[in-house]
């Protein structure tokens, strides 16, 4: 199982529960997350995508830090089981 393939399970998932989660670009500050995911009512967060197995470079656990810090959800997804779960987590958030 490639990052590509979890990377692609997660946006059906995401759009199958009404939302949407666009590749997350920030030219000029490197280390951010793969994907926000936006969902109904507001609800959003942060998602870095992994191979299984693989874990976040310490730039990427740098940035995680700062958006957490900031008051957001910011998860680290390496297997399409994880998806339903992180998902829900987010939509609960109050």
């Amino acid at each position: 199982m490639t990052e590509k393939y979890i990377e692609q399970k997660l946006v059906k998932a995401v759009k199958e529960r009404g939302g949407i989660a666009p590749k997350f670009v920030s030219p000029g500050l490197d280390g951010v997350p793969d994907r926000i995911v936006l969902l109904p009512m507001g609800r959003m967060a942060f998602v870095e995508l992994k191979a299984p197995g693989n874990k976040m470079r310490p730039l990427q656990v740098k940035r995680k830090t700062q958006l957490e810090a900031l008051g957001f959800l910011v998860y680290c997804i390496d297997g399409v089981e994880q998806i339903g779960g992180v998902l829900d987590e987010i939509k609960n958030r109050m």
